[in-house]
C-alpha cells in the first residue's frame, strides 16, 4: 500500500477508536497533502495557459483529468512533507522547553512519535559516515568552505533515509 494511501487508512482507524491526538495529527497531514497538491494543479494549469502573443503554439494542452493525475504527490514528496512536519514539532518542542512549558513540549514529542512511523527506516551513522566520505572524496572537498559541495553530491543519495541535521553534522565533522 502507498504511504499516503497508509496513512489515511490510519486517519480512518484512529477517528473510529476515537484516539483524539492521533487522529488529529494524521489529519493535518493529510491537509498539507491536499494543499501541496493544490500548489502542483495551480502550477501545472498556470503552465498550460496558452500565452496570447504565442498563440497556443508549441503548448501542450493538459486535459483536467491529467493535471490532477500529474498533481499527485510522489511517494518522495509525501515523505518529503513527512520529514517537513517532523521538523516543525522538533522546533515547536524546542522553543516549548525555553520557555518553559513541558506540557506542550511532550505533547510535540508524541505527535512526532505518531509521524515517524512513516518515514523510511532511518540510515545507521556509521553507513553514513561511508557515505559521506565517498561523496568527499568525489568533490575533493578539504574544507568546511566546501560543505555545499558536498552536501549537494550527498542529499540526493541520502533524502528520506537520513535526517538533514545529521547529514549536516557529520559533513562538519570529517571536514576539518
Amino acid at each position: 500500500m502507498a504511504l499516503k494511501e497508509e496513512i489515511q487508512q490510519d486517519l480512518k482507524e484512529a477517528v473510529k477508536a476515537r484516539d483524539e491526538l492521533r487522529s488529529t495529527v494524521l489529519r493535518m497531514t493529510v491537509a498539507v497533502f491536499l494543499n501541496k497538491e493544490k500548489e502542483k494543479r495551480y502550477k501545472l494549469t498556470r503552465q498550460n495557459l496558452p500565452s496570447e502573443n504565442l498563440s497556443g503554439q508549441g503548448k501542450k494542452e493538459l486535459k483536467e483529468e491529467e493535471i490532477v493525475k500529474e498533481s499527485q504527490l510522489t511517494e518522495e514528496e509525501i515523505v518529503e512533507v513527512v520529514f517537513s512536519e517532523i521538523k516543525k514539532r522538533k522546533e515547536a518542542v524546542e522553543g516549548y522547553e525555553k520557555g518553559g512549558r513541558q506540557e506542550s513540549a511532550d505533547k510535540e514529542k508524541k505527535e512526532m512519535e505518531i509521524l515517524q512511523k512513516y518515514l523510511p527506516e532511518q540510515m545507521p551513522e556509521e553507513t553514513l559516515k561511508k557515505i559521506v566520505k565517498e561523496a568527499i572524496k568525489e568533490t575533493g572537498a578539504k574544507t568546511q568552505k566546501d560543505m555545499g559541495k558536498v552536501m549537494a553530491a550527498l542529499m540526493s543519495k541520502v533524502k528520506g533515509k537520513a535526517d538533514g541535521s545529521l547529514v549536516s553534522k557529520v559533513v562538519k565533522d570529517l571536514l576539518v
